[in-house]
């Protein structure tokens, strides 16, 4: 990693703000369907196929496929552990069409533990750790009997966030404060730099992705179900990553961090509580696939 991104690693991982500016939100619709299933819905973007749980969450069918991960080492922010290698996804899964909000934490947890909770309920839940996420998982299949929820893998984040693409970001060569809510104030080569977020903004603020997913670039960072480790150089079906290692790992850069971190193929180390995440629904309702 270059000697600037350590340094803003450094100088951002321990901050904790008290406030944000939050943007008008423009969240997906969400319907009224029991505890003991889901409704289908019309689809954020055309052709996706979306279902929406008890607490509003709503999930976006992910359509099996294969895809590049990682970088090109020919990219100026390449970094080593961004080693490209073909994967296949071998089944369709349902991912969060936002992350999950403080809103959809409260519904079943006691205490937020958001930096920004003056953002309100719809603004991202952030500062989890990996044992707080798995002991909300829990209550929301408890409370769901005919789903079962989970972090995706990594490899399931970055097909989704790609959406098909094989650029840096799905929105190709640059991102821009149109794009996403991230600092703007150091881009890449031969993109126009931007103004400073001030902090998370209500997830679906920004347009979605070209599969219907919200904020997969920027507002907080994303953490997954895999340890932070280097990809089996050769090509893989369905990977999930190393069986342990010190850390997991966390995707898709933040309203602080420079375009650069949000990158599809960007691969951060959960050092500290510093994200939020959102889930995979996995049902056993053959309608839904």
């Amino acid at each position: 990693m270059r000697l600037w991104r350590w340094v803003v690693l450094w100088l951002t991982a321990g901050v904790v703000l008290s406030s944000c500016v939050a943007e008008p939100s423009s969240m997906p619709e969400v319907s009224n369907a029991s505890s003991h299933g889901a409704e289908t819905k019309e689809p954020l973007v055309s052709g996706a196929k979306v279902v929406t749980n008890s607490l509003g969450m709503t999930f976006v069918r992910i359509a099996p496929g294969s895809f590049v991960q990682g970088a090109s080492s020919e990219d100026p922010d390449f970094d080593v552990d961004e080693a490209q290698r073909p994967v296949t996804i071998s089944k369709a899964f349902y991912l969060q069409a936002t992350e999950v909000t403080q809103g959809q934490w409260m519904a079943l947890m006691q205490e937020n533990p958001s930096a920004f909770s003056l953002c309100g309920e719809n603004c991202p839940v952030e500062r989890v750790s990996y044992e707080m996420i798995q002991a909300y998982i829990n209550k929301l299949n408890q409370l769901d009997a005919n789903a079962r929820y989970r972090l995706p893998t990594e490899a399931e984040w970055e097909y989704a966030a790609r959406a098909g693409s094989q650029t840096p970001f799905s929105t190709g060569e640059c991102l821009t404060g149109k794009h996403a809510n991230v600092n703007g104030l150091v881009v890449r080569d031969g993109c126009r730099s931007f103004s400073r977020s001030q902090g998370p903004v209500p997830v679906a603020s920004y347009p979605p992705n070209e599969w219907g997913l919200y904020d997969m670039h920027g507002n907080v960072w994303e953490l997954c179900e895999d340890w932070y480790a280097p990809y089996r150089p050769h090509a893989v079906v369905d990977p999930k990553g190393a069986s342990e290692a010190e850390y997991r790992v966390l995707r898709g850069g933040s309203w602080r961090f420079y375009p650069s971190f949000a990158r599809s193929a960007n691969r951060l180390k959960a050092f500290k509580n510093i994200g939020g995440f959102r889930l995979v629904r996995e049902s056993s309702a053959v309608q839904e696939y």
